[in-house]
């Protein structure tokens, strides 16, 4: 979003915060038990100039380490990528979103979640929370249809909540 906003030169603006949470730092062994465990090492990730790349960075730089200094990462196109790998590697560690933690854990039952991102970013950040994910909007869109706008958002806003209270039904919806 924070990219779109810039490229638009700030046509866009965030309706809804959708998504917080959903990052974790994962690894085919036991060795990472705290962000500074991540020193020397190689990290796989996707998303180069996205959320996964800046929240690493942050989470990085708040623990005291340096990223392309004291951890090297190294970016994938997608995280079907990292997933492929995780499953056959031994000792591999990556930063992947939920549902591709699942999947991969399912491949290959060696892999762990190692870190949190959202728990870790809590500890450092007090003050504000790891959003993943925003519904934006065109501003010019939002001006001209305000009611079309409000009225949207609280659809979506019930369809979250029906979700959310209906998880097995929201699945067999999803599937």
């Amino acid at each position: 979003a924070s990219v779109l906003y810039n490229r638009t030169e700030g046509e866009v603006q965030v309706a809804a915060i959708n998504t917080l949470g959903v990052l974790y730092i994962v690894e085919s062994g036991d060795t990472i038990q705290s962000i500074e465990d991540l020193a020397g090492k190689t990290i796989y990730s996707t998303g180069k100039g996205t959320t996964p790349e800046f929240a690493l960075n942050y989470l990085l730089k708040q623990n005291g380490l340096i990223p392309d200094k004291d951890v090297k990462v190294e970016f994938k196109s997608e995280a079907t990528e990292l997933a492929v790998m995780l499953a056959e590697a031994k000792n591999a560690i990556a930063v992947l979103p939920q549902p591709y933690v699942s999947i991969v854990q399912m491949q290959n039952e060696e892999v762990r979640i190692a870190l949190n991102m959202t728990e870790e970013w809590d500890k450092v950040s007090t003050d504000s929370s790891m959003v993943t994910g925003v519904l934006l909007v065109r501003k010019d869109f939002a001006q001209s249809n305000q009611k079309a706008l409000a009225e949207f958002l609280e659809e979506y806003k019930a369809s979250t909540e029906y979700i959310n209270k209906n998880v097995a039904e929201g699945a067999t919806l999803v599937e």
